[in-house]
């Protein structure tokens, strides 16, 4: 699913939006640099009464003394950090209440990188699908328990945002642009960026399922790997489940807690990003993808694919192909 069919941000329509960042000062990182330059070129393309950004050092945001009416109104609040164990993740107690008070004001919020692990150790991600750097799953503890940990790269469960970060705050802040504005200034942000291609909410971070969940559930990871082995000739889940030893209800139940699908909805979606990918990135035919992919039914592909993504195969080549014969110019006009 896209990050552009939840509708839970429709609470973000009202102009101008307002999107309030929370950062460690002095914290210079991909993940920060990532999520801000797309958003200020946006911001400057759309102009102050459509978009306002603003960002606040972590240290500002805590100020115990800082009245209701000096706190930034922001209608999305996001948290971001690179840092497992810097400034954010040393906070007590009571700061800790102070800053999550403060972003909860906001209908939307959220985190972005290891702010991500900040956040769900503070009971907000309870319950919530959560998108956890690959790297920090062997630190995630008991968060596991509580937070539905996904390997997506990111995630928008009700109210609540979570990104990877990384060179995913890029994708990130690009869906959002071309989810409450429009698809022609994503473009133009994406050209001015050099980013081939934008991957949306239900891509996979791209580390090895045995750094993501090897720590934590070695089955999952055994069945994950066979199913990424076996593209072109899926295998049954009956056959998955005995491969790694555990029974078909045990690996239902894995599948369900820690990837929020059942393994035949799993094994198809990934089936199905490999067939995107190849169509963005291979000259290979759509019938060809088809097959490489495991679909012996050309009719069955399309309307798999369709409803996934939203577009049909040959749809999506021939956007390809158009977005790579146009060129869009940033204005800085609103």
């Amino acid at each position: 699913m896209s990050l552009a069919s939840l509708v839970s941000l429709s609470a973000l329509t009202q102009s101008p939006l307002r999107i309030l960042l929370i950062y460690p000062d002095g914290e210079a990182s991909l993940t920060l640099s990532g999520l801000l330059q797309p958003l200020q070129m946006a911001a400057k393309a759309v102009g102050p009464a459509r978009l306002q950004l603003e960002s606040i050092a972590l240290e500002r945001a805590l100020e115990s003394g800082l009245p209701a009416s000096a706190w930034p109104v922001a209608q999305l609040c996001l948290l971001v950090s690179d840092d497992a164990s810097g400034a954010l993740h040393v906070l007590g107690k009571e700061q800790g209440r102070i800053l999550l008070e403060r972003c909860q004001r906001a209908p939307v919020w959220g985190a972005v990188g290891a702010a991500v692990l900040w956040l769900a150790r503070s009971g907000a991600l309870e319950g919530a699908r959560t998108a956890l750097p690959w790297a920090l799953y062997a630190d995630a503890g008991q968060v596991a328990e509580r937070a539905i940990l996904t390997p997506n790269l990111f995630e928008l469960d009700g109210h609540r945002l979570s990104c990877c970060g990384g060179a995913a705050s890029i994708d990130f802040a690009l869906c959002l642009i071309g989810t409450l504005f429009d698809a022609r200034l994503q473009t133009q942000i994406q050209e001015a960026l050099c980013v081939d291609r934008i991957r949306d909410a239900s891509e996979r971070q791209r580390q090895a399922l045995q750094a993501r969940f090897g720590v934590l559930q070695p089955k999952l990871s055994e069945a994950v790997t066979l199913m990424e082995s076996n593209i072109e000739e899926p295998l049954a889940t009956d056959d998955i489940a005995n491969l790694v030893g555990i029974s078909r209800r045990q690996l239902e139940r894995l599948f369900k807690q820690y990837l929020g699908a059942v393994p035949s909805r799993y094994y198809l979606e990934l089936r199905l990003q490999r067939s995107r990918q190849l169509l963005l990135e291979s000259h290979h035919s759509i019938v060809q993808i088809g097959l490489i992919c495991g679909f012996s039914s050309g009719s069955h592909f399309s309307t798999a694919y369709g409803a996934l993504f939203g577009i049909t195969p040959r749809e999506e080549r021939q956007r390809k192909l158009a977005l790579g014969n146009a060129t869009f110019p940033v204005s800085s006009k609103s």
